[in-house]
């Protein structure tokens, strides 16, 4: 691979994190990405055609996966780990949900990325940044209309995750949520206004426009300050 900071993306089969993948390395970043499966995906074709991508393997809401990951990669350090990891369920409410349902939502949008954080917390450089994938869903501040509790609920759960590592994260490093925007992806439907494209080239810059700050954020993908 080419010089150039280096970048783990975890979640990047397709979509938002196959698009954070491209767009890292068109800004000239090193990155590997990870799959769940063994099955071939659109990251492997990338990766065939662009020699600063490679892939690996990890389901993040396994552990054990997590360490291993962690074990092959132990040879190198990474300048951003970013974790892109979500899933959603219906929309109604909290008292409709069963606790497997509410479950499955929390420990893949919360409990699993900050699992990730801690897990790869030995591979990420000094002064390197730490990210992952939140949404203005997870805002208390900004719930006035309701709906989609469970998923709302994960994703406050994955900020305040977040917040309680930063008080034990190296005082050197750049930690962010990130809200990428509604995007036209299969949890955000086909009338959100925003590509992956369009999304993906403003996280990336607000991720390059943060790289050396210390402290916990929350942005957008234009870099707007999100309310907690």
């Amino acid at each position: 691979m080419s010089d150039g900071p280096r970048a783990l993306v975890l979640g990047a089969s397709r979509s938002l994190g196959l698009g954070l993948v491209r767009e890292l390395a068109a800004h000239g970043w090193q990155v590997t990405g990870t799959v769940r499966g063994e099955g071939r995906t659109p990251l492997h074709d990338l990766a065939d055609t662009d020699d600063r991508v490679t892939v690996d393997r990890v389901d993040i809401t396994v552990p054990d996966e997590l360490a291993a990951l962690r074990d092959r990669l132990a040879d190198r350090t990474w300048d951003l780990l970013l974790v892109n990891a979500g899933v959603t369920g219906a929309d109604e409410p909290v008292g409709d949900v069963d606790a497997a349902e509410f479950a499955r939502v929390l420990v893949t949008n919360a409990w699993a990325p900050l699992q990730a954080v801690e897990l790869l917390d030995g591979v990420v450089a000094p002064g390197g940044t730490v990210a992952v994938m939140s949404s203005r869903q997870g805002s208390t501040g900004l719930n006035t209309r309701g709906g989609h509790e469970v998923y709302r609920a994960s994703k406050s759960a994955l900020n305040q995750l977040m917040r309680s590592y930063a008080t034990r994260a190296r005082p050197d490093r750049t930690l962010l949520c990130l809200h990428p925007g509604w995007v036209r992806t299969e949890l955000g439907g086909a009338g959100a206004p925003l590509t992956v494209e369009q999304s993906v080239a403003g996280l990336v810059a607000t991720i390059e426009t943060h790289r050396g700050e210390p402290g916990l954020q929350f942005r957008d993908h234009e870099d707007g300050v999100v309310p907690w």
